[in-house]
């Protein structure tokens, strides 16, 4: 009988009492002997060089140990990434960009120097500003994620135009910040006897880290050290590495002790990334009984003149729905601002947003209710490949969701009051991603078992899930399991992103248990002093090609209460049902697809950034200026699914849920806003002051 802690059952965080104990330590909470503290400067011009860097008031504060610039800051190698390529020339890309560094004893006097620097600029003329025609828009090879960034078949403008109804829509999503609670942070220590660099890292994965140190210091990868044990968020902001680590490292070695760099929230939209704004343009062309017979999704995003990087928002409409005619493109234009990145469900979250928006409309136009239309419109197999899906339980999502909702009896909209009241719904879909991973399991002569393998639990629950994984595959109690994550020195693993992690990690601990219990089986005798051990390399079995398209997918269901005098919107209800696999631990999978539907009503109601044209930098850049939801915000939540047996997925059969529940979730709530106002509002967020103008443009 297998142990009743094993895969499926709500076995605890593993974390959870050094964490509200305090005993967890973050990057920022390591403090080696004369540990010195820097303080990153950021270019106040949007375009230009550095002319000049006068030093002497800040060198002459007390407790002051040095300053970096581009004119004494050490020479980097070279990396595939230049955003990390900090203070190696006077070049200035965008406002923001770092133009030098303070070292002082402490973080008061590091930033006190920080304010004293005189930098001049020479400034160049620039572009900041986004718009669907903008003249220097291109098409890229590639889109994130290495999909083609235009797919076409049949003909859908003549599709298009043959449709007895069409809808023809353009929707906007503002720029978007991750805004973890721990901003990034790192402490670097070199060990200059033995060459050797250690870093604690604020990442979501310690091998990315180390791999790019390594090359910009020309060191031996085995020569840096990276520790990443708890990390307080990062939604896709702590994916790559950051130029706070760089910084760290480099002013480490320039000053010959310790450097602990923590970078003040107001700088992360500049600096690690953000959701780059999508303006996006559906048609959709469609049978009077609602059968989709025409599609094209047109994106158009900016990048960053440093590095590209291009949503992928157009790319959910090439699996969701069945329509012989689809056009999905991106174009992308490179602007004089910070270089985006990934932000939890790059491109499906705007993507879907656009797509399930524009299918609410279409179901308007033809008088069907919402969910029967996606009902009718079920494809047989993925259409944009052709491949058979390995599981898609969608259908069941919708009537199962739309069940437990009571959309069947939902009332048409109604006013309360000055309050209208609405629903709306949305589908939700993922791709199922997964990465080479190793491990290693030990067991122990005392009768216990450990597991090494470097993962990083960005707040997820990891540590618990893969016990659990190794206690089911060795078949002993969970609490005979130790996990060991977080540190360069355990056997290599991908990084925590794209949903990836439990199905990437557990795969190798799964294989490295199951071949620890076969050793055990066959040997004889009590287990040596050193115990016995086994490892596992999932590379071949992770980097086949599968036959099968393998999504997770999801339905959402709001209840919204807009305020006729105020504008405001408030989610009355919001419950999403989703098909993501076998739920591994269902007391960490609720928290992740709540916490995902929770950034969904941010992204919808509260959550944006403005490009300022004159200044060339993000205005709200802190937590008082850009509005993340709060306790008050969030309503009555709930998180169901099915617990889908996929044998075409990994040996747990999971897929990624991370991120399946911001997708879709502002699309349900914009819908259900357009049936209680009666007005279509198609840009995000549903802020008052455009939720007032819309009512007054009402007939």
């Amino acid at each position: 009988m297998r142990p009743t802690t094993a895969l499926g059952s709500p076995a605890p965080r593993r974390e959870g009492r050094e964490k509200v104990t305090g005993a967890a330590r973050y990057a920022a909470e390591h403090t080696p002997p004369r540990c010195a503290y820097a303080w990153p400067v950021p270019a106040t011009i949007v375009r230009g060089r550095v002319t000049a860097v006068d030093d002497t008031a800040a060198m002459s504060l007390p407790g002051v140990i040095g300053v970096l610039s581009p004119y004494n800051a050490p020479r980097l190698g070279p990396s595939d990434d230049p955003t990390l390529q900090l203070l190696q020339d006077v070049r200035i890309p965008h406002r923001g960009w770092y133009v030098a560094v303070a070292v002082a004893e402490t973080p008061e006097g590091a930033r006190a120097a920080a304010s004293a620097l005189r930098i001049t600029y020479e400034s160049d003329p620039y572009d900041v500003t986004l718009t669907a025609d903008h003249p220097d828009a291109y098409t890229p090879e590639e889109a994130n994620g290495g999909h083609p960034a235009h797919r076409e078949q049949g003909d859908p403008d003549a599709a298009l135009s043959a449709a007895p109804v069409q809808v023809d829509c353009a929707y906007a999503v503002a720029p978007l910040h991750n805004h973890p609670m721990e901003p990034h942070a790192a402490t670097a220590d070199w060990d200059a006897g033995r060459g050797h660099l250690t870093v604690h890292d604020s990442c979501q994965g310690g091998g990315a880290v180390r791999t790019a140190l390594a090359g910009l210091f020309a060191l031996p990868e085995e020569d840096v050290t990276v520790v990443s044990e708890h990390v307080g968020g990062g939604f896709g902001s702590k994916g790559t590495p950051r130029p706070h680590v760089v910084l760290a490292a480099m002013a480490a070695r320039h000053c010959d002790r310790p450097v602990k760099l923590s970078l003040p929230r107001g700088h992360l939209p500049a600096t690690v990334g953000h959701r780059a704004p999508t303006l996006h343009r559906i048609r959709l062309g469609a049978r009077a009984d609602g059968t989709l017979t025409a599609l094209t999704h047109e994106v158009t995003t900016h990048t960053s003149r440093v590095r590209e990087f291009v949503e992928q928002a157009a790319v959910p409409a090439r699996v969701m729905y069945a329509v012989p005619d689809v056009r999905t493109t991106h174009r992308a234009v490179a602007l004089d601002v910070p270089t985006p990145s990934w932000m939890r469900a790059p491109g499906e979250a705007p993507g879907m947003y656009a797509l399930e928006s524009a299918m609410d409309e279409l179901a308007e136009a033809l008088g069907i209710d919402p969910v029967e239309l996606r009902l009718r419109n079920e494809p047989p197999t993925e259409p944009d490949s052709g491949r058979p899906f390995s599981s898609r339980h969608l259908v069941e999502c919708l009537r199962e969701g739309a069940e437990r909702f009571g959309w069947a009896g939902r009332r048409d909209p109604y006013r309360d009051g000055p309050f209208l009241v609405g629903t709306g719904m949305a589908a939700a879909t993922y791709p199922v991603l997964i990465a080479p991973s190793t491990a290693r399991a030990h067991a122990r002569p005392d009768g216990g078992y450990l597991v090494e393998i470097n993962a990083t639990d960005i707040g997820t629950g990891a540590r618990t899930v893969l016990a659990q994984v190794a206690a089911d595959a060795l078949r002993v109690p969970l609490d005979s399991v130790s996990i060991a994550i977080g540190h360069t020195g355990l056997p290599a693993a991908s990084l925590a992103g794209g949903s990836s992690g439990t199905a990437s990690w557990g795969w190798a601990v799964h294989d490295a248990c199951a071949a620890l219990t076969a050793r055990l089986e066959r040997h004889r005798g009590p287990l040596p002093d050193e115990g016995l051990s086994a490892s596992a390399d999932t590379t071949q079995s992770a980097k086949q090609k599968s036959p099968y398209a393998r999504h997770a997918f999801g339905a959402h269901f709001a209840g919204v209460r807009v305020d006729t005098v105020t504008g405001e919107v408030r989610v009355s209800r919001l419950l999403g049902f989703f098909a993501a696999g076998h739920i591994l631990n269902p007391r960490t999978a609720r928290s992740q697809f709540k916490g995902g539907m929770v950034m969904g009503i941010g992204m919808a109601l509260t959550e944006h950034s403005t490009m300022d044209p004159a200044f060339g930098d993000f205005t709200e850049n802190d937590l008082a200026g850009y509005h993340v939801p709060a306790h008050a915000d969030v309503p009555v939540l709930e998180a169901h699914w099915i617990d889908e047996h996929d044998k075409h997925l990994n040996p747990m059969g999971s897929k990624g849920i991370g991120e399946i529940g911001i997708v879709g979730t502002a699309a349900a709530i914009g819908n259900a806003v357009s049936q209680a106002t009666g007005r279509r509002l198609r840009e995000l967020p549903l802020t008052p002051d455009r939720v007032l103008s819309a009512l007054d443009r009402r007939d």
